[in-house]
């Protein structure tokens, strides 16, 4: 069986069982003949049901002008949350954007293939052998990343709702209304934990092609408001839960000994 997977049929020789041997390189054929080597593709990785070449993502990224080195690998930073991530080096002169790296590799790439976070690296580490150190590659930062959008605070309690549960979905800081949910990394499995998370909270029956259609945090609140047969419940509950997250731990101990006074006292004799 391995025999057959590495000496592959030659389709373009004329001879009965001729044979090529599948090495496992990544090349290409420049202009004028020269073949020019582009990486591995024996770095194979699956995510979402979907089996992934890495060195075809960097071979593909490679082919952006800015581009002087990449690597690409599946990181697992929290747990369920299997994920792309591209660490590249830019020649000096560029002053490229992550934003425009991905959407370089939308042309080209289907979305499954996309990496979800882009590390802009000053050089790539490498092992006393001279192959890239994967294992060293440094976990991507917790910040909005460099996007087109300029960044808008959330204006409306349900704004606000929203922005906090793509942020703690996405594992980004702080977001804005603006910014597009699939250009942050978000993906179909993200986009069902935040639908679902959603219909909790709101208690509505939200389709998860809204989040398709509507990926920012502004089109999402219209959306919900639009989908929503019970608009005032769902502005109601979003104001109650902001007011709530905005109460200091006093306050909340106060209300609770105000509604609830036998519970009260026994957190005051226990505490």
């Amino acid at each position: 069986e391995l025999t057959a997977e590495k000496f592959i049929p030659n389709p373009f020789s004329d001879d009965p069982g001729a044979r090529l041997y599948r090495t496992g390189d990544l090349a290409r054929y420049l202009p004028d003949g020269t073949i020019e080597f582009l990486g591995r593709i024996d770095h194979q990785v699956k995510i979402r049901g979907f089996r992934i070449e890495l060195g075809e993502i960097e071979a593909i990224l490679g082919q952006h002008p800015a581009v002087r080195e990449t690597a690409v690998i599946a990181r697992e930073d929290r747990p369920g949350d299997k994920r792309l991530v591209a660490y590249v080096v830019m020649h000096q002169t560029s002053n490229v954007t992550a934003n425009e790296l991905r959407i370089f590799l939308r042309r080209k790439l289907p979305d499954y293939m996309l990496p979800s976070a882009f590390v802009i690296l000053d050089s790539l580490p490498f092992t006393p052998n001279g192959k890239v150190d994967r294992q060293a590659l440094p976990a991507p930062v917790s910040e909005r990343p460099d996007l087109e959008d300029s960044y808008v605070a959330p204006r409306t309690p349900i704004e606000k709702i929203l922005l906090g549960i793509w942020c703690e979905t996405l594992g980004v800081e702080r977001l804005g209304v603006q910014d597009n949910f699939f250009a942050l990394g978000g993906h179909s499995l993200l986009a069902t934990r935040v639908i679902l998370r959603l219909r909790r909270v709101f208690d509505v029956d939200l389709a998860l092609r809204c989040l398709f259609e509507s990926p920012t945090v502004e089109e999402l609140a219209v959306a919900l408001l639009h989908s929503s047969a019970e608009r005032e419940k769902v502005q109601k509950r979003a104001a109650l839960l902001v007011k709530v997250a905005e109460l200091s731990e006093d306050d909340v101990n106060a209300m609770l000994q105000e509604r609830f006074p036998a519970r009260g006292s026994e957190k005051k004799y226990n505490g």
